[in-house]
């Protein structure tokens, strides 16, 4: 289970630190670089456009991969997924700007974030699954939970890396060929991760179904047919932590160091430090979660969030970088509440023969409605305002709420307790 855990965490890092250095490249210098016609904020938008189209594209790759993992196994989504998304995030590392290619640049730009996204939507499913159908019952989560660690460990390498060169170089240097990088470095990350994972075997449960027979040779249609009030109702509950988690790393930057007037490097220490806590606690998180149950920890964890999105956003606007540190760091903790035990919570509600696709989907579209809005939202209703604002915090408190109901419709799968239940009451 070490073996496994670790290079599903490895894995998972590889593929964030791709997604986020776009994220981070979003807020710091995409805007001024292939949308220079634009406003600052208007680019800026324009950017956060761009940052989007991987949330979009990530169900597609959730239908895709998951195909892939229902019907030949958990172990080849691991592999075409990380290969996929490391190649397009080199390639975005490589696109001239808007200044040598003219509109031409930023269509790229879309091409490239949507392909890193196909990929990301196929690494989670097959990272949580290949840990979790491993795992031993009563820990499942603890051990499900070293993937959700990969997001942190990625954002952290991301971010550390920006972090050094907007330190270590001037200006001019890093808007000409410093923010690039990074995304440089993901072709030896991704080499170095697929390495890692040859070794790794197919899981058992996935081996009883292929030995019986009984794949599903079109488990989009199963999930569809059968579950779709399941997806849905765990897309609308797994919301609130896409929202949360990039109002803080995404939006936050870009209000820090345009608003406020913040250095970047002192906005990306205070979000890394917030990051670096949440993920240092997240297998521990996770064994509450086998404790007391996954459903309950994705209560407490709404809960907390709906409550700390007024405080958040008035200790950011003070623009002081401990107090600033405390809202990240209540915000970070209240999204690992919850998301610590989602990787075991959302395969236990589905059926092993179509678990792949139906997690998967559930979990990257809730990335579409949380992740690709948030940043646009919070910049659009943040601008032109002397104050705090406000409308950020009132738009994260109404996701929050909205979650924390999805989730009270959703049964609990702790076997425990899912054992006192009756059948019918717990979905396939």
């Amino acid at each position: 289970m070490g073996r496994i855990a670790a290079a599903s965490l490895v894995g998972t890092a590889i593929e964030f630190f791709d997604f986020f250095v776009y994220g981070t490249a979003a807020a710091l210098v995409l805007g001024p670089l292939f949308f220079p016609t634009f406003s600052p904020v208007a680019g800026t938008l324009a950017a956060f456009g761009t940052f989007a189209v991987g949330f979009v594209s990530r169900p597609l790759g959730s239908i895709v991969f998951g195909h892939v993992g229902d019907r030949y196994g958990r172990r080849p989504v691991l592999f075409a997924s990380l290969l996929l998304t490391g190649c397009a995030t080199v390639a975005v590392g490589c696109v001239p700007t808007y200044e040598t290619l003219g509109v031409a640049a930023p269509v790229l730009l879309l091409v490239l974030r949507f392909l890193q996204g196909l990929g990301l939507g196929g690494e989670w499913g097959g990272a949580v699954l290949l840990t979790a159908e491993h795992a031993p019952e009563r820990r499942r989560a603890l051990w499900a939970s070293f993937p959700q660690i990969g997001p942190a460990v990625g954002f952290l390498l991301a971010n550390g890396v920006m972090l050094a060169l907007t330190a270590g170089l001037s200006d001019a240097e890093f808007r000409s060929w410093g923010w690039r990088v990074p995304f440089w470095a993901a072709g030896l990350l991704a080499a170095a991760g697929l390495a890692l994972r040859s070794s790794l075997a197919e899981t058992p449960q996935f081996e009883k179904l292929a030995a019986e027979g009984r794949q599903a040779n079109a488990p989009l249609a199963e999930v569809v047919r059968g579950h779709w009030r399941l997806v849905l109702l765990t897309a609308g509950a797994l919301a609130v932590g896409y929202a949360v988690f990039y109002t803080v790393s995404t939006w936050a930057l870009a209000y820090g160091t345009e608003r406020l007037g913040v250095s970047s490097t002192v906005m990306l220490i205070c979000v890394m430090a917030a990051v670096a806590i949440k993920g240092a606690l997240t297998p521990f998180v996770a064994m509450l979660g086998d404790r007391y149950g996954r459903r309950t920890m994705c209560l407490v964890g709404c809960a907390a969030s709906a409550l700390w999105m007024f405080p958040m956003v008035a200790l950011l606007h003070t623009a002081r970088p401990l107090l600033m540190f405390l809202g990240f760091l209540g915000s970070m903790l209240s999204f690992i509440t919850m998301f610590a035990v989602v990787a075991a919570y959302l395969p236990e509600l589905y059926e092993p023969r179509v678990r792949c696709t139906g997690a998967a989907v559930g979990y990257n579209l809730a990335g579409v409605l949380g992740g690709a809005l948030t940043p646009i939202v919070a910049t659009a209703v943040s601008d032109g305002r002397s104050g705090p604002p406000w409308g950020v915090a009132a738009y994260l408190t109404v996701v929050a709420l909205v979650s924390l109901a999805c989730f009270a419709l959703l049964p609990e799968t702790l076997p425990a307790r899912a054992e006192k239940r009756e059948p019918e009451s717990v979905p396939a």
